[in-house]
């Protein structure tokens, strides 16, 4: 009883009510009882309601918001965004008297005093490492002057404006957004790329790809190069394209080695590359017949530097590709279809979700996702074997397994599928809850789809089969890859079922037979 409100008790021991707080003291009353014995606690809650934003009422500035916001490294043309909160009715200038206007408070939410503006920098500018003034002035011509936390600076003509990746697993990013699970990726590139630096926003620099395409990459993954190395361009050379026993290879030669981005079409089968920098110089491409994935292969000048490589599959189903470098020849190593699609046949990789100090999300019971993810997954490898497939395991006991070595550890042992196990969470223990999978790429969607097809049947609210998801263990390119959310940690029905290991395994048999049935709708498309 919660202040005499029957409140149901899990089979865990876990409970859980939603009361509305007024404002003010809050006083709960929990009583446990049992046939001549019963237990209570008092708990005492104060619940104080946020302060309302109010108007800036002395002359003063407030507050200062900068887009892109962090420390940045500019070139002319590029923009700084301003934003304050200041005394309302006055005039407020930015860098070299840039005028901020007072916006209407039908876009404010009602709150005067909010001005922004932009300041483009000029060819002139040659500012380095300065706080810039905010000033504001109101009409008996008293001036108010603050300086911006961050600081700027132009490009100099003598600095670095040329980087090269390290590193297995650089990225690049298209944005300066950002969540939990990082900023959305254009993907993986390999070491030693080449790329243009035209400014930096924090710890990321902004690298131009083509003349209409940037993009950014942390200050981490690169070396700057001296002053006067030439900037990424190339023309095409040489290609081959052949096949062994187990991949098809397209081989193009270049002078110097190009950022790239890969994506994957469907309908028909298709994997697209761009590499940026580059310009065609080739007139023939020599098919040997020992490639048997690739149905065919084209190029073309999309742009005056990006060149787009087109290659058509022979089976419905991606199976992986990888995109590098050997020298400064771009390959690009496409996967062949097992030819048999018997689980006995393939090596199936099986990522046990966090651990270590990486807990996950955490139960109502105080039961880890990291615990409950190595004990479905040891299950899962279980199965898996049972049907005689190869498993790799990321992790076999309680131990912290980085992700990014997660991925390295795959790539060099080059499962035919992955699937990575997890739990949800919610903040809401009542109405959230489900089952979910997710995908990066469209050509590995099948895969998700038929295991959360057989999750259903376990009568588990639909939470969705989720693409595009920016998670590291979806982000491989080389084989098919599926994240499972098994159910969430945070809802107590949910978590009393996880606990019962008679439902840990009914989870690892539905997942079993939506691997099986991708493996089937394989063989039939």
């Amino acid at each position: 009883m919660v202040n005499q409100i029957p409140v149901k008790v899990y089979s865990t021991g876990a409970f859980a009510i939603e009361l509305n707080l007024k404002p003010g003291d809050s006083s709960f009353t929990l009583l446990s009882s049992l046939p001549g014995k019963s237990v209570s606690k008092k708990i005492n809650y104060t619940y104080t309601l946020p302060k309302p934003a109010e108007p800036v009422k002395i002359l003063d500035i407030e507050n200062i918001e900068i887009y892109p916001e962090g420390n940045l490294i500019v070139l002319p043309g590029d923009k700084i965004k301003f934003k304050v909160k200041a005394l309302t009715n006055c005039v407020v200038t930015a860098f070299q008297n840039t005028r901020l206007y007072e916006l209407p408070l039908s876009q404010t939410k009602g709150m005067p005093g909010i001005y922004q503006g932009e300041y483009i920098v000029k060819a002139i500018d040659s500012f380095a490492m300065i706080k810039i003034p905010i000033t504001i002035m109101d009409s008996l011509n008293t001036i108010v002057t603050k300086e911006t936390k961050q600081t700027y600076s132009v490009l100099s003509p003598f600095a670095s404006d040329v980087a090269i990746t390290k590193g297995r697993l650089a990225h690049l990013e298209y944005g300066l957004g950002d969540d939990r699970l990082g900023g959305a990726k254009v993907g993986y590139i390999d070491s030693n790329i080449v790329l243009k630096i035209i400014g930096k926003v924090g710890t990321h620099y902004k690298v131009q790809l083509a003349k209409s395409r940037t993009a950014y990459i942390p200050e981490e993954l690169v070396s700057l190069m001296p002053k006067g190395t030439f900037t990424p361009e190339s023309l095409t050379a040489k290609w081959n394209v052949y096949g062994d026993d187990k991949y098809d290879y397209v081989k193009v030669g270049l002078f110097t080695r190009l950022p790239y981005q890969s994506f994957q079409l469907t309908d028909p089968s298709t994997i697209v590359v761009d590499i940026f920098g580059a310009t065609n110089n080739s007139n023939w491409i020599t098919q040997l017949q020992t490639a048997t994935e690739i149905k065919k292969i084209d190029y073309e000048q999309v742009a005056d530097d990006i060149f787009r490589i087109t290659i058509s599959l022979k089976h419905p189903q991606h199976w992986g590709h990888l995109v590098y470098y050997n020298g400064n020849t771009l390959v690009i190593r496409v996967k062949h279809q097992p030819e048999n699609l018997a689980l006995n046949n393939l090596t199936i990789a099986v990522d046990a979700g966090h651990g270590g100090t990486n807990n996950g999300a955490v139960g109502a019971t105080g039961i880890y996702e990291k615990e409950l993810t190595l004990a479905v997954s040891l299950k899962l490898q279980k199965a898996l074997e049972k049907e005689g497939a190869k498993v790799i395991m990321s992790r076999s006991k309680e131990q912290f397994f980085d992700n990014k070595e997660r991925i390295l550890f795959y790539r060099d042992s080059l499962p035919d599928i992955l699937l990575s196990v997890h739990l949800n969470s919610s903040e809401d223990p009542f109405r959230s809850g489900g089952t979910s999978t997710y995908y990066r790429y469209i050509g590995f969607r099948d895969l998700s789809t038929a295991i959360y097809k057989r999750m259903l049947e376990l009568g588990l609210k639909d939470y969705g089969n989720t693409g595009s998801f920016n998670f590291m263990l979806n982000s491989p390119t080389e084989y098919p890859n599926a994240l499972i959310e098994t159910l969430f940690l945070s809802n107590l029905e949910e978590e009393e079922k996880f606990l019962d290991e008679n439902y840990q395994q009914q989870m690892v048999d539905k997942i079993v037979s939506g691997l099986k049935d991708f493996l089937e709708g394989c063989k039939t498309k």
